[in-house]
């Protein structure tokens, strides 16, 4: 009834070695799986030379393959193929977001994934400040940016997507409010003109529009002449003197014959001396020629150009022009027979000096 174990040793030997054996193989088997995970999850990545980060750039539009050799290249990862197991085990060459991410000298394998997935990015730091052209403004956020300056440039002379903005080429700077900002590393155009938008709605707050208003300006006017200002004198004490001097010009219908937009109309930022021959440009900022403001801005003022703009001081100065001490301060008159004698103090300090132009 029994088998009879005597008659058949080999088939003894064979069963009861894999009743024993399966169990403790299973649990082999586990083990090593758990061992691998562990290790494919805990071992550290980036070895950075020495440095204790790097940020990674991840281009819009980029697969898991691009996202490998940059950290092959960039964050020199030691296990690429446990970064490649780990990261399709948690799906993450499915949900690959572009960004600058800060990658720490020795994360964990699991760790780095985990940051690459979530699109935690780091913000970029850029200060914009008063920049005289388009050009300049791209250039210094087009290296902080994904965007680069070609690419900006060409949305600065877009006359459609400006519209979108309530702007025009010309009136541009007045969306750009001096700071600093944090911006991501992947914002688009359109990205970028909203902050701004936002930053201009907080900035041209109840109290600065009502002032805006009380002196019958428009924003625009108000920053075209702010960054007259911001060119005239770098003395805050003094900015709101000259925008004083520029109110009644315009009230009494005087050109302004602001040199800044002269030399803006040049495009000529190394002029140092206006000559009679620089009057004589055919260009809407020539005011000399035209009367009231320019078309727009010539540079992006700062707050204290835009603040004294909005405050300008009260009095019955028409004149000004730079004093002979080359203080930085000016001189100011009421005649111009006043400020003609003022104006040869200051150019007979420059033939002392040999500047010519």
């Amino acid at each position: 009834m029994f088998p009879s174990y005597k008659n058949n040793p080999r088939r003894f030997l064979f069963g009861d070695l894999i009743g024993i054996l399966l169990p403790g193989l299973t649990v082999l088997i586990i083990v090593f799986a758990v061992i691998r995970i562990s290790w494919y999850a805990m071992v550290p990545q980036p070895d950075l030379k020495g440095e204790s980060a790097v940020y990674l750039c991840i281009p819009t539009g980029s697969d898991f393959s691009t996202v490998r050799n940059l950290l092959v290249s960039k964050a020199h990862i030691r296990h690429p193929e446990a970064f490649t197991w780990l990261a399709n085990r948690k799906k993450y060459p499915e949900k690959v977001k572009p960004g600058r991410y800060k990658i720490a000298d020795g994360m964990r394998n699991n760790e780095l994934i985990n940051l690459l997935r979530s699109g935690r990015q780091e913000a970029v730091r850029i200060i914009i400040q008063n920049f005289r052209t388009p050009e300049e403004l791209a250039g210094r956020i087009g290296k902080s940016l994904e965007i680069d300056s070609a690419r900006l440039i060409r949305l600065f002379r877009d006359d459609h997507f400006l519209e979108k903005y309530g702007l025009t080429q010309p009136t541009l700077f007045i969306y750009f409010i001096p700071d600093t900002y944090h911006l991501y590393w992947n914002t688009s155009g359109d990205g970028l003109f909203r902050r701004m938008e936002r930053e201009f709605g907080k900035f041209w707050n109840g109290e600065r529009r009502r002032k805006a208003d009380s002196l019958k300006m428009t924003i625009p006017e108000i920053v075209t002449l702010a960054s007259i200002v911001e060119k005239e004198t770098n003395k805050i004490d003094e900015k709101p003197r000259i925008a004083g001097v520029y109110y009644n010009r315009l009230r009494n219908n005087i050109p302004l014959q602001a040199d800044p937009a002269i030399i803006f109309a040049w495009k000529d930022y190394s002029i140092r001396r206006v000559l009679n021959f620089h009057l004589k440009i055919n260009s809407p900022y020539n005011t000399y020629l035209h009367t009231g403001l320019p078309p727009g801005p010539i540079c992006i003022p700062s707050i204290a150009s835009v603040d004294a703009a909005l405050r300008p001081e009260n009095h019955e100065f028409l004149y000004f022009c730079a004093r002979e001490d080359l203080s930085g301060y000016h001189s100011f008159a009421r005649t111009l027979g006043e400020h003609n004698l003022n104006a040869r103090k200051y150019q007979h300090a420059l033939d002392i000096l040999n500047i010519k132009r």
